[in-house]
């Protein structure tokens, strides 16, 4: 059976750690009720933190439903690349309930993975040696 922890390795623990995220974005995932950022990371694995605002989840126990949630999804699905993701909630994420949160949320990671892989893909001109910087 598949370990399904979630080892302090596998968290953004430190603000630098999401300032590194915050000032160097390389990937981002928009939805409705989520905005996630990445970037490229040296670890190895992937690292995941949350930012849920007062603001837009009012309640204690909503946010913290929803970070429940997230990182249940986050865990479940290891076939992540070495990224340092930060997560963001916006406006309206109460109004899902835990069964609409895992569909979106599984949808957004899958999303991710895409993204990073066209990122990682060299272009053309990188391959045939014309782009800027040759000579």
């Amino acid at each position: 059976m598949k370990a399904l922890t979630f080892p302090k390795s596998s968290r953004l623990l430190k603000p630098s750690d999401y300032g590194k995220v915050f000032d160097d974005v390389q990937l981002r995932v928009p939805h409705r009720h989520f905005l996630i950022l990445a970037t490229p990371n040296t670890l190895g694995q992937a690292r995941i933190g949350l930012v849920f605002s007062k603001k837009n989840l009012k309640l204690a126990v909503q946010r913290n439903r929803v970070k429940r949630r997230v990182r249940e999804t986050f865990r479940h699905e290891r076939e992540y690349p070495a990224l340092d993701i930060v997560v963001l909630g916006r406006r309206g994420l109460t109004e899902l309930d835990n069964a609409a949160l895992n569909a979106t949320l599984t949808e957004l990671w899958a999303r991710l993975r895409k993204k990073n892989r066209q990122l990682q893909k060299p272009t053309t001109s990188e391959l045939s040696g014309t782009g800027k910087g040759t000579g």
